[in-house]
């Protein structure tokens, strides 16, 4: 029987990732459908996302591309009365600005660092690096003191930062100098049922 919720993607896309183990971590049925460049930049492809991206999540008739909006959509329609999405005003906006940090200075720090280091991609590495250098900075200022980016349990803004933070050294970032990053990178990938986020080594 084939499973209702299809997710569109390739193992080593942090973006991926995240929808993956959020998918898990919700005990979720899923069938996991491993889409080539060649597949999602071919023309049928746009029935599921016109700009040609992944990943695209299938809910039976219903897709929808995009990470984060993923993880809100997942969080709402199956676990409405969970921790991932809180409903207070102010947590709801610390976790909208994590899922803001993890689309902006992620993508073009550690993200573009791993991909111009790993995969050979296009780019300026140093660039990439100073962000992901002073994004690293904050969030360890931020978490020193705290177990989670928001919050007292794990929420969306954790899950959605977690993937390319956790393989920024591939791009060449030490996260040696980050205690509190480490401690938090450790506390995510001991949670019932996550899988981490494959490392290139």
């Amino acid at each position: 029987m084939t499973a209702r919720l299809r997710l569109h993607g390739i193992p080593i896309s942090g973006h991926v990732h995240k929808v993956e183990l959020f998918l898990r971590l919700l005990g979720l049925d899923y069938e996991y459908v491993e889409t080539s460049r060649d597949v999602w930049t071919a023309d049928a492809f746009t029935r599921l996302n016109p700009l040609h991206q992944i990943p695209v999540l299938e809910d039976g008739d219903f897709a929808l591309p995009d990470s984060n909006a993923i993880l809100v959509y997942l969080a709402l329609r199956y676990d409405p009365d969970g921790p991932w999405l809180p409903r207070d005003p102010v947590a709801a906006a610390q976790v909208q600005r994590w899922l803001s940090i993890s689309a902006g200075e992620i993508r073009f720090g550690p993200a573009r660092a791993r991909v111009i280091q790993l995969l050979g991609g296009t780019g300026d590495l140093a660039a990439a690096q100073a962000i992901a250098q002073a994004l690293l900075a904050v969030m360890d200022a931020h978490l020193t003191g705290r177990a989670w980016l928001v919050g007292e349990t794990p929420t969306l803004a954790d899950l959605a930062c977690y993937p390319y933070m956790a393989t920024a050294p591939e791009g060449g970032v030490d996260l040696e100098p980050f205690p509190a990053v480490r401690a938090w990178i450790s506390r995510l990938e001991a949670l019932p049922g996550l899988k981490p986020m494959p490392r290139a080594a």
